[in-house]
Parts: structure tokens; sequence; C-alpha cells
């Protein structure tokens, strides 16, 4: 059982303490990525929470120093209208894992319980639909041996808007605001009872959420990293020993010289 938040305030985690947790983290997760390849695993990581609660950084620490095409990240646009017309989880599911695959969502079907019901791109009798089949259709992804890990990251109302106002004040940030960031901003409680009964219907014994209290970015990284460590099983795999081969001198000749006259980049730095 997954311990409760702790209400305690900490300080702001220094960068280099940061930095030193993280790259030993990093380090573990490139070994459950050679793990997932040498037994063919299958997992499914989802990501949801409010907006600006930090979910592509988490993602992008992820993501950072493992393969992309072990850890596949997938972020869908808003949907098509060939896709409106599809059974609803179906552009989900071309996605799912192969052997030796992680699927990472950056927001998933999970959005028919939130942005969709909060914003009225679906009616309530759909929202209650997903809600009533979503732990069946779950329960079939675990039995059919997928890992899925859900993981709801939690901003509080004084840090969204801390954030939100920085992204609108910074130019280097403005590209993160999105159609539905200051609506969402508006409708924060609409939202709170939306994520309230989607966890009542969807927190399961085979497909728990996981919460990540995270005001503090560092820390929220660290600590979802650790748990995603902890909840995917995983040991040293056994690896040939690699060995660098001598440059070949059959049919050598000046490739350096062969260059010259083409186009290079202007050397500005």
């Amino acid at each position: 059982m997954a311990k409760k938040q702790d209400t305690g305030d900490k300080p702001r985690m220094k960068r280099k303490e940061y930095e030193k947790h993280l790259q030993r983290l990093q380090a573990e997760l490139c070994k459950l990525q050679e793990w997932v390849k040498y037994k063919g695993l299958r997992a499914i990581v989802i990501f949801e929470g409010r907006d600006a609660a930090g979910k592509g950084g988490t993602i992008k620490a992820i993501m950072e120093r493992v393969s992309p095409r072990v850890f596949r990240l997938v972020a869908l646009p808003a949907p098509s209208d060939r896709e409106k017309s599809q059974m609803y989880i179906q552009r989900y599911m071309q996605h799912f894992p192969a052997a030796g695959e992680v699927v990472i969502f950056d927001r998933s079907w999970y959005n028919r319980a939130g942005v969709e019901h909060v914003m009225g791109f679906c009616t309530r009798a759909q929202r209650d639909r997903f809600l009533e089949l979503c732990p069946e259709i779950e329960r079939y992804i675990v039995e059919a041996g997928i890992v899925l890990v859900k993981f709801w990251l939690e901003v509080s109302d004084k840090e969204q808007k801390r954030r939100f106002e920085a992204r609108i004040n910074d130019p280097l940030r403005q590209w993160k605001l999105s159609p539905m960031d200051l609506p969402s901003r508006e409708r924060w409680y609409d939202y709170s009872r939306a994520r309230d009964a989607m966890l009542e219907a969807t927190d399961t014994e085979h497909a728990p959420w996981h919460i990540v209290p995270s005001d503090e970015k560092r820390r929220a990284r660290l600590n979802c990293i650790a748990q995603l460590l902890r909840l995917i099983p995983y040991k040293k795999a056994p690896a040939k020993k690699v060995k660098l081969p001598k440059r070949s001198s059959k049919r050598a000749y000046d490739d350096v010289a062969s260059l010259k006259g083409r186009r290079f980049v202007e050397e500005t730095y």
C-alpha cells in the first residue's frame, strides 16, 4: 500500500542534490529498459493530472536517458472526425505496446473522465458509461500480461496559478499555454469533482492510481520515477561483453579531403 500524502512542508530541493538523485534513478531506468527487452515485457504508463501539474517535465526526466524505441511516448492530439466515429478507446489501443516496449501516455483514455466531461465535449451519460466500463477494460489489459501503471499529478490551487502566470508573462513558456488551460483555471472545482469521481470509479486493486504531489517539481519527478521502478519488477539483464572493432584499412582513401568544397555550417560559436 502506497504511503499517504505527507502534508508537511519540505524545503525546495537544491539542483545539485536533484541531479545527483536523478542520475542514479535514470541509471536504474536503463537497467529496467534492458530487462524489458530481455524478457519481452509490455508496460503502459499513464500520466494524468491538472493542467500545469508537471506531467511534461516528469515524462522528460524519464525519457531523457532511455531509448525511444523501447520507451515510446504517445501524446495524441484532439480526435479527428473519423476517430470520433470509432469506439472511444480504439485510437489509444493502436498504440499499445508490443513485446519489449514501455508506452507512456501523456494523457490517455481518461480524457473522457476529465477535460471532455468538464468542457462539455461529451455527455454526462457518456462519461458515466466510461467510468462504468473502464475498470473492466483495464482488467482485460492487465490479464493480457501488460503492466499498467497510472499516475495522477496533483498540483495545488496556489501553485497552478503561479505556473499559469509564469507562462503568460514569459515568452519562452507561452507555447505551453493550450486553449484549455485558462478555462480549466476558471473551472477548478469542476475538475476537482471530475477527479474525485474518476478516482472513486477506477482506483482498483488490479489498476490502482498513484497520486504524486507536484508543487515541488524536482521531488515530484524523483518520487514518480522511484515509484515506477518499484512497480515494474526488474533485474540486471545478461549482457554480452562489448568490444570495439578496429577500423579496417581495406579500400582506404582520404575521406576528409573528399568533403572539400561542400557546404559547412557557419562556425558562429
